[in-house]
């Protein structure tokens, strides 16, 4: 029997445009309007669902969700852009989004979209994916 897959995450945002735009400059994608509440990226095998939601039902996630990219610093450069630029987000960590190496080896930074949803992007040459982890 095969292993089920994700292939949508959906992620409430308050305002799609300013969403659209974030996504599309730090993620170096134009996405795709599929619905007037809703623009997906396709990340790989899964879409990033940007889906607008009533203002009275809109609450950000409280966990993190990770994008593995091939160029960390490059991703890390469009983050610092589209603040410059005011799309939005924001770094998570004191040290106003550096680039760390975490005790299990990933290479990543964190950060908050417009709509206040926790981003980690790691170094796709990094990512800890399981197995045998020695501190």
């Amino acid at each position: 029997m095969a292993a089920p897959r994700i292939f949508r995450v959906i992620v409430p945002v308050d305002d799609l445009e300013a969403s659209q735009k974030f996504y599309a400059h730090v993620l170096d994608m134009s996405g795709e309007r599929v619905s007037p509440n809703r623009h997906y990226f396709t990340c790989g095998a899964v879409i990033l669902a940007c889906v607008q939601v009533e203002a009275h039902r809109f609450r950000p996630n409280i966990e993190s969700f990770y994008f593995a990219v091939v160029n960390l610093e490059a991703v890390h450069k469009r983050m610092l852009e589209a603040m410059s630029l005011g799309l939005g987000g924001e770094f998570l960590e004191s040290d106003l989004g550096m680039i760390h190496t975490r005790p299990w080896g990933e290479r990543s930074f964190y950060v908050r979209d417009p709509a206040g949803n926790p981003i980690c992007f790691v170094d796709s040459n990094t990512k800890f994916t399981g197995g045998r982890f020695v501190p």
